[in-house]
């Protein structure tokens, strides 16, 4: 029998975690901005938010980066629950996006290539296929700023797309707002307009370990309420077929030890686009993640009708991330909510097309407990 409950004051704990030898330019008591570099000439800032629960949120306007989350466990332990490093230059060298805000289009468009209007748009690669829209957004310098709310207190990332970026039409207009809540969670509210007919898929791309990040994340206990799966190919992009995960080894209808099956899987693991049940655009709460020995527990709610969860089959081995630590193959997860990948080739899947004088407006909550067994 368990109990969910919510983590409880210990603000002492942040005083710990607070970033040493850099410069602070904007202190108070729950937010500090840190110089961080620059790239181009541009600022780079680190920020952290502190609610009065202890929980640390840090982020870097390069990429719209989510750099380190602390989270306190049913023992008052605080242990960093994402996946990252330490510093700007590790950031800036080839790693599997740690962290970071994802656009134009989250995920795999197939052959980099897609029409609108009968006008058909040649897309640069990254791969065989266009990939996380080529990592625009998780490059970018973002424009940033404070923002307080009553959830809690937040930063409000704004970057402007031009047209033909990356062969990308018409000049999309970005907001991206975290906020860290007073209740431990993260608020993330994706925002856009367009001058032009586009595609627009944005998604947070996080990986977590509610462990601590040093162990693997086998132990976690996953549960997501969908019933089906967009059906990939060879190269893990969709074929256009939704299928049911019922019998199969990536079903998690019911809530499921991720170590279970992670080995019988293709692609080193769980890699899956997974269709949300009975999906209306509203936000509510779709998954949830429980690390039994720590007690810490992840609820997601979103407005997007699906989610990519990815078990960091790829992570290189010899990737060293924050506090010196050695990475490799599941070491952390990523529970993406977005709309699915390839969508702009496949009319049967929930359009991402964004019009002039429409907005694209998406959000997701990572809402943080504790379960106490007794």
């Amino acid at each position: 029998m368990h109990k969910v409950v919510k983590v409880f004051a210990i603000s002492f704990l942040c005083l710990f975690f607070s970033c040493k030898d850099t410069k602070k330019t904007t202190v108070s008591n729950t937010f500090q901005a840190e110089k961080w570099g620059h790239i181009n000439g541009k600022q780079i800032y680190l920020y952290t938010l502190t609610n009065a629960n202890g929980m640390v949120l840090k982020m870097t306007n390069y990429g719209g980066i989510i750099t380190s989350l602390l989270v306190p466990d049913q023992f008052g332990k605080v242990e960093d629950v994402v996946l990252g490093f330490d510093n700007l230059k590790q950031y800036l060298e080839p790693n599997p996006c740690f962290g970071a805000t994802i656009g134009r289009v989250a995920n795999r468009i197939r052959n980099s290539q897609f029409k609108i209007d009968s006008i058909v748009y040649n897309l640069e690669s990254n791969s065989k296929h266009c990939s996380h829209g080529n990592n625009e957004f998780d490059r970018a310098v973002w424009h940033s700023e404070k923002i307080e709310n009553e959830e809690g207190e937040g930063i409000k990332f704004h970057y402007l797309s031009k047209d033909g970026t990356y062969g990308f039409p018409g000049n999309l207009d970005v907001y991206v707002t975290y906020t860290l809540t007073k209740n431990n969670a993260v608020h993330v509210i994706f925002e856009a307009t367009t001058d032009k007919n586009t595609h627009v898929n944005l998604t947070q791309h996080s990986y977590f370990n509610l462990a601590g990040t040093q162990a693997k994340i086998y132990d976690h206990l996953i549960k997501i309420d969908a019933d089906n799966y967009t059906e990939i190919d060879e190269d893990i992009v969709p074929t256009g077929i939704i299928a049911s995960v019922n019998g199969h080894d990536w079903d998690l209808t019911k809530s499921t030890r991720i170590g279970k099956n992670i080995k019988k899987l293709n692609n080193g693991g769980y890699h899956y686009n997974y269709v949300f049940n009975n999906y209306d655009t509203k936000l509510k709460k779709l998954i949830e993640v429980i690390e039994p020995k720590s007690g810490r527990t992840m609820d997601v709610y979103t407005t997007q009708p699906g989610v990519q969860f990815y078990s960091g089959n790829a992570i290189d081995s010899m990737l060293v991330g924050k506090y010196g630590v050695k990475y490799g193959p599941h070491s952390g997860f990523c529970l993406e909510t977005q709309h699915f990948p390839n969508s702009p080739n496949h009319s049967n899947f929930p359009s991402t097309l964004l019009k002039p004088g429409e907005k694209y407006k998406e959000e997701v909550i990572y809402d943080f407990g504790l379960v106490k067994h007794y």
